[in-house]
């Protein structure tokens, strides 16, 4: 078996793969690996291989490819996919490294180290304006709870810092064992002193900071960013640093890099680094390591670790379970756009015959589904189950085999909110939604949906078919349910629940959104991008 290792890596990850006497261990570098790919079982590479669509063609034999990290924007995934080619990272290896680095940004601006350090090597003498601030007592923001952030708050507790978070995907309970308060994301803009970003570039998360999350944060707030740098608006960032609103930022990413002169870089309360947060010694070894030793893992024995693509399927297996893999995870993704709160409790059950099969795919692809939208990196079917439990979920399964009309998989997700759930099966090789707590309406589970839910009234349907249309907003479908009326219900007066799922030809906008809340009876209005 030929293995090629196309960048450079740790001595002691080469040695392991050495180690297999019966492996064939080519050692290349990014200019000349290229001349070995026909006959190589597995690649490994770091960052500065391009994985394309020409380099698998040119790998016939290719089974895995191996990144020695954790970005994976160098591989084409769906090429690699399409090939049968398993592609593994190594999520957290450097979690440390980043970690320390975010705290040295965070020391070197309270205490000016980079401008004490300069006007001191030019023969300054400057103490009275180099005066600084203690992290003592401040309060941390950290917007982004994975390995990384996790990491962060380990060395920041030492310090004495009031530390609060954000992330959507990670339970109560977790974030209580880490010592730490989740809150809302307006409401860590309010409080903190310092904020650091460690989260994934979604659509999202593209410029969060912008001019107006900048303006809801306290004044003389200071910004650290190791994470990825289109999670901030440059220009809205050096507007508010020249305001005095922002008292400093650092990063160690940018949205060009290198990034040359900019504005933003000459002011002097910014400091700047070149991508190193990762960059350590240890942290090189480290993933350099383990990407091995999941290869090594994958090619003897068959078992995929951290692998950021669908693991291949049999032909049968695919025919019978391929079409509620996609169902599955689109019934999490929907549930994940509209249930509020902290999430801490999955269920899934399966009906008629899919619960006599193995539904671990399934289970994974649901909770992929609902974890895809995590600030850190995207789940899958291989990685779902570890991600759900490192983030503290409670995964439960039910099958209900037997005769039924149709084959189907019901999801509730369980927050501090309350239990959201959805119902859907395949119609047509294509997934359909049947039902959304407890309120049956046919929909497509595809394109750019709105969920809404409103009171049963008179009148709202064509509410929300004129705010759509005086927006520009095309409908391509429109689907209604409504709740079934008992005899409660009626005694009451009170009216009814009514939901609607509107398939619209681009993505609502928030201001749409605000005007429909404009009807009373509207209760609840949720985007749902499922393209």
């Amino acid at each position: 078996m030929k293995i090629l290792v196309a960048e450079p890596l740790a001595p002691a990850a080469i040695e392991l793969l050495r180690a297999k006497a019966d492996w064939d261990i080519v050692v290349a570098d990014p200019k000349t690996y290229q001349a070995h790919l026909a006959d190589c079982e597995a690649l490994v590479v770091r960052s500065a291989v391009k994985v394309t669509k020409d380099v698998l063609a040119a790998a016939p034999k290719l089974r895995v490819i191996g990144r020695a990290g954790v970005g994976v924007d160098n591989v084409d995934l769906p090429a690699a996919t399409e090939a049968g080619v398993l592609v593994m990272n190594t999520p957290g290896g450097n979690a440390v490294s980043v970690a320390e680095h975010t705290l040295a940004l965070m020391l070197s601006m309270a205490r000016s180290v980079p401008q004490a350090s300069t006007s001191t090597k030019a023969g300054k003498w400057e103490k009275k304006k180099f005066l600084g601030n203690e992290l003592r007592g401040k309060t941390l923001g950290i917007v982004g709870l994975g390995s990384i952030g996790r990491e962060v708050v380990r060395r920041a507790q030492p310090f004495e810092m009031r530390i609060i978070g954000h992330d959507p995907y990670i339970s109560s309970q977790a974030a209580r064992d880490l010592g730490i308060e989740l809150v809302s994301l307006p409401d860590l803009y309010r409080q903190s002193d310092y904020i650091t970003l460690h989260v994934a570039l979604t659509p999202e998360t593209d410029h969060m900071l912008n001019a107006e999350a900048l303006k809801q944060m306290k004044p003389g707030v200071r910004i650290v960013n190791c994470a990825r740098g289109e999670l901030i608006d440059a220009a809205a960032l050096q507007s508010a640093i020249e305001s005095g609103h922002v008292a400093g930022a650092a990063l160690d990413v940018f949205e060009v890099e290198p990034p040359g002169e900019t504005a933003l870089l000459k002011l002097e309360p910014v400091v700047a680094t070149p991508h190193i947060a990762g960059s350590t010694e240890e942290a090189q070894e480290i993933v350099g390591i383990r990407i091995v030793e999941q290869m090594i893992e994958y090619l003897t024995s068959g078992v995929a670790l951290n692998a950021v693509n669908m693991p291949a399927l049999t032909a049968e297996q695919y025919r019978t379970l391929g079409p509620f893999v996609n169902l599955a995870e689109k019934l999490g993704l929907f549930l994940s756009h509209i249930v509020p709160g902290n999430a801490h409790t999955i269920r899934l059950s399966y009906s008629g015959r899919l619960a006599e099969n193995n539904t671990q795919i399934l289970r994974n692809a649901g909770l992929a589904g609902v974890l895809s939208r995590s600030l850190e990196y995207r789940a899958n079917v291989v990685n779902a189950m570890q991600l759900a439990t490192q983030r503290g979920f409670r995964v439960i399964e039910q099958l209900e085999p037997g005769p039924v009309h149709m084959d189907s998989i019901r999801m509730e997700v369980e927050s501090d909110a309350g239990a959201f759930s959805a119902v859907g099966a395949v119609v047509l090789d294509k997934p359909r939604l049947l039902q959304v707590e407890g309120i049956s309406c046919e929909a497509t589970l595809d394109g750019n949906l709105m969920y809404s839910k409103n009171q049963d009234v008179p009148g709202v349907i064509g509410f929300l078919g004129t705010v759509l249309g005086k927006n520009g907003v095309n409908i391509a479908n429109f689907a209604l349910g409504r709740q079934d009326s008992n005899e409660a219900a009626r005694k009451s007066g009170e009216p009814l629940t009514a939901i609607s799922i509107v398939e619209t030809d681009q993505p609502v906008s928030d201001a749409v959104i605000s005007q429909l809340f404009e009807n009373p009876a509207v209760k609840f209005v949720r985007r749902v991008p499922l393209a």
